[in-house]
């Protein structure tokens, strides 16, 4: 992996305008769980599949069973998760100036919490709440405290800020990611199989030659990418020189 490490830092050291597209790899490395991992959610068992209790028919139907759920398995605050390697890395470039934006799919809030401020979250994040019927915003500490279904102090229903099945992207989100991307002139791309769609279409806005895939597994986009990295996000990123230009 040497060789791959730096022909990653040469790109790097040439870059100013680097865009990071992140998936659940990147969170597992801080011991949140891969949905499609082996020891991920979907291959629990449950009275429901996780994709149909989180959807927006179950949430509308079963509000209780979906919060019990969601709080037992989305929140993960139990674990107390910390931001890894991977983050860190990244907030550092953007302090340096190199990097412009982080555009991930998860919901964890883990890149802000390593200091990144351009984070463009394509899914929503848990840390964000919102009452359905007058809009207040909550924390996500009003979701933990709650038993059954969250409640506003108005009386209406406490919905987390994020995308369920069947629920559409926020699409400001879309469009800015789509801007940066396209403005980018490297592009890496760490622990997603970009299965997922809209999400994984973005990375057919990038106009560059500087494309990094970086993942544990073999991607759908190997064969476009300038450069193919098959290991740990942390792992890689950790062996990066950030020195100052």
């Amino acid at each position: 992996m040497k060789k791959e490490i730096e022909a990653l830092q040469q790109m790097v050291d040439e870059s100013t305008k680097i865009v990071f597209f992140g998936g659940a790899g990147v969170s597992t490395e801080s011991g949140i769980p891969d949905f499609r991992s082996v020891d991920g959610l979907y291959n629990q068992k449950y009275d429901y599949p996780p994709e149909t209790i989180l959807s927006h028919t179950f949430y509308m139907k079963k509000p209780e069973e979906f919060f019990r759920f969601y709080r037992d398995k989305m929140l993960c605050l139990d674990k107390n998760p910390q931001p890894n390697a991977a983050h860190k890395v990244l907030a550092k470039l953007e302090a340096q100036g190199k990097l412009t934006a982080v555009v991930t799919q998860n919901i964890d809030g883990l890149h802000q919490a390593a200091g990144s401020r351009k984070v463009l979250e394509l899914h929503g994040s848990v840390m964000r709440n919102y009452c359905e019927t007058c809009h207040q915003a909550y924390g996500v500490e009003e979701i933990v405290n709650s038993t059954g279904v969250p409640r506003c102090t108005c009386g209406g229903r406490i919905k987390p800020d994020v995308v369920l099945y069947e629920e559409g992207l926020d699409q400001h989100t879309l469009q800015e990611a789509v801007r940066v991307i396209s403005e980018a002139d490297m592009l890496i791309i760490g622990g997603t199989s970009l299965a997922v769609y809209p999400a994984a279409g973005l990375i057919d806005y990038y106009q560059g030659s500087r494309l990094v895939l970086i993942n544990r597994t073999p991607t759908q986009r190997d064969t476009m990418a300038n450069l193919v990295i098959t290991g740990s996000i942390g792992e890689v990123f950790s062996q990066l020189d950030l020195h100052e230009q």
